[in-house]
């Protein structure tokens, strides 16, 4: 049986790195569009970013054939080449540090578990349509009251 194939948009914002960040996820399966945005009072862009991709294949309620659309180098080579390195390494850098967001990472990495997924980069603010969708929707994510 095939898979549903969804392409999924993801963003991230902050206002301030640390600061207010909110995430934005466009879902799309055939003609059906869902959009998703949350937030946090205090966090990063590279958080919000990697929530934003684990938020929507979250969402996705069977296994499904997933392309995900990131402007984010950080969450494409993070999940593609650096995860595996870090794990060897006791979750520790090249440089011996300890990695970063090491939580969201488990956490994406569990979440990609039950879908195929292909990850492609697209260039942020450069008129994507669903990059554009998914920018919009983490700005309007970060709380205003932080």
């Amino acid at each position: 049986m095939q898979m549903p194939r969804v392409e999924l948009y993801s963003d991230g914002a902050c206002k301030g790195n640390p600061g207010p960040g909110g995430w934005g996820v466009l879902l799309r399966h055939q003609e059906k569009e869902r959009e998703l945005s949350g937030g946090e009072a205090h966090t990063t862009n590279n958080r919000m970013e990697l929530m934003a991709v684990i938020q929507g294949l979250n969402a996705l309620n069977k296994a499904c054939d997933v392309t995900v659309f990131t402007d984010s180098q950080y969450v494409k080579n993070g999940i593609e080449q650096w995860i595996a390195q870090w794990k060897a390494r006791g979750w520790r850098t090249s440089a011996g540090k300890p990695v970063a967001n090491k939580d969201l990472w488990l956490e994406l990495e569990a979440a990609i578990q039950r879908h195929t997924v292909q990850w492609c980069w697209v260039k942020g603010h450069a008129g994507d349509y669903g990059n554009e969708r998914a920018d919009r929707l983490a700005n309007n994510g970060v709380p205003t009251n932080a």
